[in-house]
């Protein structure tokens, strides 16, 4: 009977073992607390960072105490098609706006302008007559 019970607690001790060199070679994933937006997994010289948001995977490392973090290769051609796509875009809308015909313009026509020209000048006279009116006498200040 106790040798039985030696060889059942060295097979529990044996699956212990097994089962521990197992987690050190396969580290779980460092769970944030509930409501953050980020997962780390330990990987080979570094983490793997899941945005749960979004889905996008990056690998971060520490290079000269400072953290740096890498998109995945399909985070960087999606992000490649974007940035494309709104060049694109931009060229499309530069080109409608170059080319559209009878764009009304802000500025004043010149009957306006001659308008505002003629009572600027009068209000100049004005100001100028009230000025000569109230000088004094002698001439000096």
């Amino acid at each position: 009977m106790q040798q039985r019970l030696g060889l059942a607690v060295s097979f529990v001790l044996a699956a212990m073992f097994l089962a521990g060199s197992a987690r050190a070679e396969e580290p779980p994933p460092v769970v944030a607390p509930e409501g953050d937006r980020f997962t780390l997994t330990p990987a080979d010289g570094g983490f793997l960072r899941l945005n749960k948001d979004t889905g996008a995977i990056s690998y971060c490392s520490v290079k000269d105490g400072v953290s740096v973090c890498r998109l995945g290769a399909d985070e960087r051609a999606a992000l490649e098609a974007e940035i494309a796509r709104l060049r694109a875009e931009n060229a499309q809308l530069k080109a409608a706006a170059s080319a559209a015909p009878g764009r009304p313009s802000t500025l004043p026509g010149e009957e306006e302008f001659e308008r505002a020209l003629s009572f600027t000048e009068r209000f100049l006279r004005r100001i100028m007559r009230l000025f000569r009116e109230e000088a004094p006498a002698g001439g000096g200040l």
